[in-house]
Order: structure tokens, then sequence, then C-alpha cells
């Protein structure tokens, strides 16, 4: 699944070719994603110009004074800004026409993103309740140390808790409990203040490296001007199950936290 990196990679790809342009037109060739997707898109959208394009968590926003369109790649989504005759795939499900005589295209082979509509105003129902980003300054070690408190769950499901912070998924909580030194099975209220501050800050340093390396190749994503991320080749922890770890030599080792695969060195981690 893309994860917030990825999500962000494609929102600075996407952006430039979309803000100040007006939406001429929208074509859906299916009524529905992973959700329905709302009449709005049809029926505000066409005329409105993107004023910007943001993100919150893993969704991308396009704003306009009508309201704002929220994308979510899902797991294999793919939004590209291409021209208006380019072929249309089995799998390209949205596009919207934009008068600079261009055409921004959501792909999505498995139908688990979604378009979705939020009016002026108004939060829309799944952003709503959700934590801090941590790359801003509303995220640190004490948000976290101070959310811990009493919490007996693993600190790597905690700290994916979209509601504790959005966007560290698990690819990027494997490597910043590596990096922090921090066993993935601990339980979140034993992690101590000083720990959680390095642990916060090597959230920031992995998601804003990755970011820059254009996050993370996944099978099927791929940045929007067609090239594929590279932070993928220098993983510590994540799938190197069994191989030595880069520290220490010691096998790195694999457990199911949360229904998901969690990685970490035995030594290097506790």
């Amino acid at each position: 699944m893309p994860e917030l990196p990825e999500v962000e990679t494609t929102r600075r790809g996407i952006a430039p070719h979309l803000e100040g342009r007006r939406v001429t037109g929208v074509v859906l060739r299916r009524p529905d994603l992973r959700w329905p997707i709302p009449p709005e898109i049809s029926s505000l959208l066409p005329g409105q110009v993107i004023e910007a394009v943001d993100r919150r968590a893993k969704y991308l926003l396009l704003r306009t004074q009508a309201g704002t369109a929220l994308f979510h790649l899902g797991m294999s989504g793919m939004l590209r800004v291409l021209p208006p005759d380019t072929p249309v795939g089995k799998h390209d499900h949205v596009d919207l026409m934009l008068e600079s005589d261009r055409v921004l295209r959501f792909t999505d082979p498995r139908r688990f993103g979604a378009l979705l509509w939020q009016m002026p105003g108004e939060t829309h129902a799944l952003l709503e309740g959700i934590g801090p980003e941590p790359l801003t300054d509303a995220f640190d070690g004490d948000v976290l140390w101070r959310l811990s408190r009493g919490r007996s769950a693993a600190v790597k499901t905690f700290i994916m808790d979209n509601a504790v912070v959005v966007g560290v998924g698990n690819i990027y909580a494997s490597e910043a409990l590596f990096a922090a030194g921090i066993d993935p099975r601990r339980a979140a209220g034993k992690v101590s203040r000083e720990r959680y501050a390095k642990l916060a800050s090597e959230i920031k340093r992995i998601l804003a490296y990755a970011i820059t390396r254009g996050g993370t190749t996944l099978r099927d994503f791929l940045a929007p001007d067609g090239a594929p991320g590279y932070f993928f080749q220098e993983l510590f922890a994540y799938g190197r199950a069994g191989e030595p770890c880069r520290t220490c030599t010691t096998p790195i080792k694999v457990v199911t936290l949360g229904q998901r695969a969690s990685f970490y060195c035995p030594t290097c981690q506790h």
C-alpha cells in the first residue's frame, strides 16, 4: 500500500499541473471504487478552479470554492497527469479534464482507492479525529509518551494508530523502531519519554528522507512521472527476515503484530 511518502511524492508531482487550473469535465468509468463516488464529483467539480492540492494523512485534497475532492490511493492506486488522447487502460477509472489540455487520471487495479467529496467548511468523516501530521511541530516524543500511558498494545501497533499520529504505515514503523532501537513487541506504556523522543525524531527523519527519494517502491506503485521510488533499496528491517542485520549481523526476525508482519533485530532492538 502506498504510504505517506508515496502519497506526498504524488502530491508534489501533480500539484504544479493542477493548481490554478480549471476542471472542464469529469469522466467516471464506474460509479464506485472502494465506496460509491459522490454525485458532487460530477455536478459541482466541473467548472471549478483547483486552488490547492494538499495532503491529510494518506488523502490527497483538491480544494476548490465549491468543495474538495478527496483521493485515496488504496492498495495500488496511481494519479498521473497525461495528454487527453492517452489511451485508456482497463483500470483507468476516473479522468478529471483540465483546461491546460491535460487530464488527471486515476488508475486503480484493485479498486481499494477512493474518490470522495467534502463540502466547504466541513471535515469529511474519514478525516475527523485523526492525529497530527508526523512532519509538523504538532508531533513529537511528548505526544507519544502522553498518549501511550497505560497502553498495553505493542508499540508498533500504537504508532500505526491514526488517532495517535497519521501516516506511519507498516514499512516506516518498522524502520523507525529499528533506528530508535525499540523492540516492536514492547508495550507502548512501557516505553520511556526519552525513548519516545528518539522514536519521534526517527519517524520524522525517515519519512522526510523517504520523500526525497521518491517513496518506497511497492510492486505496482509508480510516481506520477513514471519513476519508481528508491528508498526500498535502503531498508534496514522491513522485508529482511532471515537476512543479517546491517548493524550487528544478527538475522532479522519477523513477528505478526496487529495482523501485520513486523521485522526487527533481536540484538539491536530491546
